[in-house]
């Protein structure tokens, strides 16, 4: 595994971490506490040492939940605790972006997680107009003064939203997290400059396009999971069409294009760290491995062996 600096942060991160929205039961998959454990056993025996998650994958901190109890019996110094907020998941899912609501959600996520401190807490996918809320973020540093937050980041809901990118040093934020993978490239136009500018860390989430980029599926496939279902069958086949030109194209022969896709990602020198969701101990081992592609540089200007 190879690690690299997140930011402004002291946070090293692996360069794979494990990305947690699956736990929540929306990718075709209801997970039990075992399942959990093995997959985080496996991150930390490759090296992996991110989680990120969020209060809203899966009802009732659902996610955080399995990682909390995860984290109670294991040792809390040994992971970098990414989560997120915004959204609320009880009954139902819903926006929750006023100041009460937030101070609830992190009250909230750090008794799911088992833990006092989240090492990153991300703005989550929101509008401008929430970003705009100077309240907010005044107690945002108050609870980090406070010790429950160790660093701010920002996950932003467009992968073209520099608007919030190029405020992230303003408020006090040191981390973007952005779509971005081998179908989605808009970030290098505009929001990955104004990272290394600012120096800011950057998560990569959906860097196998939802599973697109695994090689496992082709145009016509139908997809069940809660969030797939819902896109347009012809844009998925246009996309699983490129894909498979990407494969003939630009994958070496003899190499599994899902740590290729990965590894893909990291070469950019604004990347700090891939967030692939996994659904097994096998996807986590797969995943880790695309850290010893030859395309992951150890030239990268955060990069540690």
């Amino acid at each position: 595994m190879k690690y690299r600096r997140l930011g402004k942060t002291d946070l090293k991160v692996s360069v794979v971490g494990v990305g947690t929205w699956q736990f929540g039961g929306d990718w075709g998959k209801d997970f039990k506490q075992s399942e959990v454990d093995a997959i985080l056993d496996k991150a930390q025996d490759v090296g992996i040492n991110l989680i990120d998650t969020a209060e809203c994958y899966g009802p009732h901190h659902l996610s955080e939940s399995f990682i909390g109890d995860y984290l109670s019996r294991h040792n809390r110094e040994d992971w970098v605790i990414a989560s997120k907020f915004g959204h609320h998941w009880e009954e139902e899912w819903s926006h929750a972006w006023k100041v009460d609501d937030v101070n609830k959600q992190l009250d909230d996520s750090l008794k799911a997680l088992q833990t006092d401190y989240i090492d990153l807490y991300q703005f989550h996918s929101g509008a401008d107009e929430d970003f705009d809320n100077d309240d907010l973020w005044t107690m945002l540093d108050k609870e980090m003064q406070a010790g429950k937050i160790r660093n701010l980041g920002i996950s932003i809901g467009s992968n073209q939203n520099i608007y919030q990118t190029k405020q992230a040093t303003d408020r006090n934020a040191s981390a973007i997290q952005v779509v971005y993978n081998r179908l989605q490239q808009e970030p290098e136009d505009e929001v990955f400059p104004s990272c290394l500018e600012q120096d800011l860390g950057v998560l990569a989430r959906v860097p196998l396009a939802s599973g697109f980029l695994s090689g496992k599926y082709h145009p016509g496939v139908k997809f069940e999971d809660k969030v797939r279902s819902r896109r347009d069958q012809e844009e998925i086949d246009i996309q699983l069409k490129m894909v498979e030109q990407i494969k003939a194209r630009e994958v070496p022969e003899g190499v599994d294009m899902a740590k290729w896709a990965l590894a893909w990602c990291l070469k950019h020198d604004a990347v700090s760290c891939v967030i692939p969701g996994c659904k097994s101990p096998e996807q986590v081992e797969m995943n880790a491995a695309a850290a010893d592609l030859d395309i992951v540089s150890d030239d990268h200007p955060s990069t540690w062996k």
